[in-house]
């Protein structure tokens, strides 16, 4: 008997959950809405302040205007105020106590005026303080988010507003803002990370190819063909390891410094003229300035680092003959300042800004250049940054450049 094939089944109902509705907008506690609230009653109460001691000004006048201004007195008309003398007939007294009750009820109008502009004017002073105060309370959170992008700014990533308070506008754009730091944040690890995991593996094979090369050069029987293809291979092999190694130091540097201490900028710079006083012998040039004590909180072998690779380019990148470089160091306004000088060619200011950028040097150095990669004024800028300090470069008349690092004291 043949078998009668099962019903398909129904597909399973797709799961629905109502997303949360979200109140009408004119319900939710807004910006506008609380703005139109706080304004609006503050000019209400202004309004009723106003109203009630005008009132009671306006009370008290008519109270005064109330009076009259004369009295009969056995049968004479008597007043302090207005002049009832040489009167003779009754439309003449008529007038005359006409005329008095008239400047009786314009001296009460004018008292009213005085004293109601006065009040105005008091209540106006308190409408803008009380303002003020208003304002700078409404406005807080936009100064929080300021200052986290400002330090945000300063290549701190990892700071967030958190904004609490109501539902507003504020809070939405301070959410957003740590929203897009999250991603900012992601990004930049993530970058690191793969410049770092990518320099740690390129150094085995070229730990290896030196290792490989060293062996076959110290073979006497080699040729002296194999012997200098050799060389040419060990010197390229070199570059290499410089340049992984710049670009591990480069990833590394672009994080803040979370481990200070105490490090002097003079004895680093002396010790990176100590490293390049051989180069600079060879080359015929002279290294010289004077290095007074600059205390900085940061880490020792970055901030060698920087103080190498200035004296460096400015030893490489000098005059064939009667070179000279300069290194100084010194406190200013709160700056711990390093300075080096080079004799040198020619360096247009377009071209400053072109020098600090990765693998980027001089027209004329682009390519077949042995003074480097082109990692050294980069490595510089972002361990600079990384202690919240800032390389700057100037042009020097007469040819080379002046660099100048300050870092917080």
């Amino acid at each position: 008997m043949p078998t009668v094939p099962a019903p398909p089944t129904a597909p399973p109902k797709p799961t629905w959950e109502p997303k949360q509705q979200e109140p009408p907008y004119w319900l939710r506690p807004t910006i506008r809405i609380r703005l139109t609230l706080l304004y609006g009653g503050m000019f209400l109460i202004a309004g009723i302040l106003l109203l009630a001691i005008i009132y009671m000004l306006a009370a008290q006048a008519l109270q005064v205007g109330s009076e009259l201004p004369f009295k009969i007195v056995n049968g004479r008309v008597v007043s302090d105020v207005c002049n009832f003398s040489g009167l003779t007939t009754p439309d003449a007294a008529n007038a005359a106590m006409n005329t008095c009750v008239n400047h009786q009820r314009q001296q009460a109008l004018d008292t009213l005026l005085n004293r109601s502009l006065l009040a105005l004017v008091g209540l106006s002073v308190i409408a803008f303080a009380f303002g003020y105060a208003m304002a700078g309370r409404v406005l807080s959170p936009l100064g929080r988010i300021t200052r986290t992008a400002r330090r945000v700014a300063g290549t701190d990533l990892s700071r967030r507003i958190e904004l609490d308070g109501p539902d507003d506008e504020l809070k939405e754009l301070a959410d957003t803002f740590d929203d897009m730091l999250d991603r900012l944040e992601r990004a930049f690890t993530a970058q690191q990370r793969f410049v770092g995991n990518a320099s740690h593996e390129l150094r085995t094979p070229l730990a290896i190819n030196r290792t490989l090369l060293e062996v076959h050069l110290s073979d006497p029987q080699a040729p002296p063909e194999l012997k200098q293809l050799g060389k040419t291979l060990l010197a390229t092999n070199e570059r290499s390891e410089q340049l992984v190694e710049g670009l591990l130091l480069l990833a590394r540097s672009d994080n803040q410094i979370v481990e200070r201490k105490p490090v002097d900028l003079a004895e680093v710079a002396s010790r990176a003229i100590d490293q390049t006083r051989g180069e600079a012998e060879e080359r015929g040039v002279e290294i010289r300035g004077e290095r007074a004590p600059a205390i900085v909180q940061g880490n020792g072998v970055l901030l060698e680092r920087i103080a190498l690779n200035l004296v460096q380019n400015a030893v490489r990148y000098n005059v064939p003959e009667q070179g000279w470089v300069e290194v100084t160091t010194d406190l200013q306004s709160g700056q711990a300042v390093l300075v080096v000088v080079n004799t040198g060619p020619v360096v247009p200011a377009y071209e400053i800004d072109n020098l600090f950028e990765p693998f980027r040097r001089l027209r004329t150095e682009r390519t077949g250049s042995d003074k480097g990669v082109g990692l050294g004024l980069s490595i510089a800028r972002s361990v600079a940054r990384a202690h919240g300090g800032r390389i700057v470069a100037e042009p020097r008349e007469g040819g080379g450049l002046v660099m100048r690092v300050s870092l917080p004291a």
